[in-house]
């Protein structure tokens, strides 16, 4: 559905900033966020939490997600949790419109906001905005899907290719989101991407590194790689002990969910997708499952490091922890 350019708040110098936390996948955002709003109640504050993840917006997609429990649910208000259908597709542009909304309208009701996530292209919609590129056309991409499923999404690429190196040439060929997305605009436009993006900020993201002065973003870094990693694999092997298997059974029985779409493409849906497909054995499901989550994080901390003035702790380390939460009991407000 088209949708109005997402257009960057304004800050007021009488707001304070609203706090964000964010990092890696398996870095403790949510803990440190209900440890926060914990200590809100206990001194008369209520904070509403708004999530900045991309798999959370989907019902049925609970275990593999690391979805916030009923009980924490329940204890903290939680917003864009459970919001769509998996066959739907949810935007960075409309999360930042969904964001900035829910943060006027937490305020006007007494309450914090505070977000938590680490959907970085969330982070980049809501904090710098998006460039105007023309939006979706159904028609226009259903063609290029059909084109798409025919040649193979590195034909697709090749194609890009030759309209739009510059574009092409930061695109994996099998990055069919991406690359549909690519060929769809230079349909649309008669322009290659590239030149579009050229001169603002923008989904291939050339924003400002700068935070904007209405946001305070606490940043949990992991020191120790190898930790996390053990951690995520732990954490990966307790979802599936929970019956994750048998959740994406239940997805596959929606006869209109398919392997392209956004929410099946999640990191570690997408693998138990192709093991019940029978293209992998369970062993190689959990193999590929835990390196696209090591690549995630990755690809989270490398887009972390480049965001100038954030505040970073370790959660590895204790006293950072709770310096963590000490910053942010300082740095919440209404």
């Amino acid at each position: 559905m088209p949708t109005e350019p997402y257009i960057q708040p304004k800050h007021t110098p009488n707001e304070a900033p609203i706090l964000c936390i964010v990092g890696p996948t398996g870095a403790g955002k949510t803990h440190l966020a209900m440890s926060l709003a914990e200590y809100a109640k206990s001194i008369g504050l209520s904070i509403e939490l708004i999530s900045m993840d991309s798999a959370l917006v989907y019902r049925g997609l609970d275990i593999g997600s690391a979805k916030p429990t009923k009980a924490e649910q329940a204890a903290v208000i939680h917003h864009l949790i459970d919001i769509i259908e998996p066959t739907e597709v949810y935007s960075a542009a409309r999360f930042a419109k969904d964001a900035k909304r829910l943060c006027t309208e937490i305020r006007e009701r007494g309450n914090i906001p505070v977000v938590v996530g680490g959907t970085m292209l969330y982070w980049r919609a809501w904090a710098y905005g998006l460039s105007s590129l023309p939006p979706a056309n159904p028609e226009i991409r259903a063609s290029l899907d059909e084109k798409g499923k025919l040649i193979g999404w590195p034909a697709m690429h090749d194609k890009l290719a030759k309209i739009d190196p510059e574009t092409a040439a930061r695109l994996k060929p099998n990055d069919s989101q991406r690359v549909q997305r690519a060929l769809e605009v230079f349909e649309i436009t008669g322009k290659p991407m590239s030149a579009l993006l050229a001169d603002s900020p923008s989904e291939d993201g050339r924003e400002d590194s700068t935070i904007p002065p209405w946001i305070n973003l606490v940043s949990l870094e992991p020191s120790d790689r190898k930790r996390l990693h053990l951690n995520l694999e732990k954490r990966f092997d307790e979802m599936l002990s929970a019956g994750f298997i048998d959740e994406v059974k239940t997805l596959r029985a929606n006869t209109g969910l398919h392997a392209d779409l956004p929410a099946i493409r999640s990191v570690g849906y997408r693998q138990a997708w192709e093991f019940l497909n029978g293209q992998i054995d369970a062993d190689q499901m959990r193999y590929k499952a835990l390196a696209a989550t090591r690549q995630l994080g990755k690809r989270q901390l490398t887009w972390l490091r480049a965001i100038e003035g954030r505040k970073t702790f370790d959660p590895f380390n204790p006293e950072e922890l709770k310096a963590a939460l000490n910053y942010c009991k300082e740095n919440f407000s209404r």
